[in-house]
């Protein structure tokens, strides 16, 4: 499968790494062509990778994840190019984050928003699952590294784009991803991240998961 991966941070580059580990041709998007960060990574990565801009790797990809910085997620969407976006699944990965008050982070997005749906909202067309924001980037194609079954979630308005998504999960291990139904459930799995980074600081690490007991 041809998958576009933006962002050329440690998310990024652990979601393109990953998925080019399994045989995939990933191609990495960065804001401008000749990346340093994203053509370092393709030449490490094998000759499945390839680097690019925003708009390279939308257009080259089936699928494309958003591994920007939920920030800048909407610009760099919009470089991305709504065209090149139309039709495909967009896995949003991003969190809306704010760090201008220091730590810990608040949420930029309104009560009754999301990121994922304001997203959906820029970029009709595309088709958006919120995924793998909830847990560590080191974890999300390998949950061998938390001991244990554990959960992830998925949301978006279309039922087989969110299909779609489980399947490339499970293919890396997942047992267990939930479905949480239309895109407004991203309002949840972002509002998490509040938890998640307290989590954090109180485990003294980021590799954990959370397991929903039935």
């Amino acid at each position: 499968m041809k998958i576009g991966v933006l962002g050329t941070g440690i998310v990024g580059q652990t979601v393109a790494g990953a998925l080019a580990s399994k045989g995939h041709e990933v191609r990495m998007g960065a804001r401008e062509a000749g990346n340093e960060k994203a053509a370092a990574w393709a030449k490490k990565a094998g000759g499945k990778a390839s680097h690019g801009t925003f708009a390279d790797a939308a257009s080259f990809g089936e699928i494309v994840f958003n591994c920007t910085s939920g920030e800048a997620s909407l610009k760099a969407l919009a470089a991305a190019g709504a065209g090149n976006l139309a039709g495909k699944v967009l896995v949003d990965v991003a969190n809306p984050l704010d760090f201008s008050k220091g730590m810990p982070p608040t949420l930029f997005t309104p009560q009754g928003d999301s990121l994922a749906e304001q997203i959906q909202k820029a970029f009709p067309k595309a088709r958006v699952v919120k995924a793998l924001n909830t847990i560590n980037a080191n974890v999300m194609f390998h949950p061998e590294k938390v001991p244990g079954e554990s959960d992830l979630f998925v949301c978006g308005n279309d039922a087989d784009a969110r299909r779609s998504v489980t399947d490339l999960l499970q293919s890396f291990g997942w047992k267990s991803v939930i479905d949480l139904g239309d895109v407004t459930a991203a309002r949840g799995l972002e509002a998490y991240l509040l938890l998640w980074l307290r989590l954090w600081g109180a485990l003294g690490k980021p590799e954990f998961n959370v397991r929903v007991v039935r």
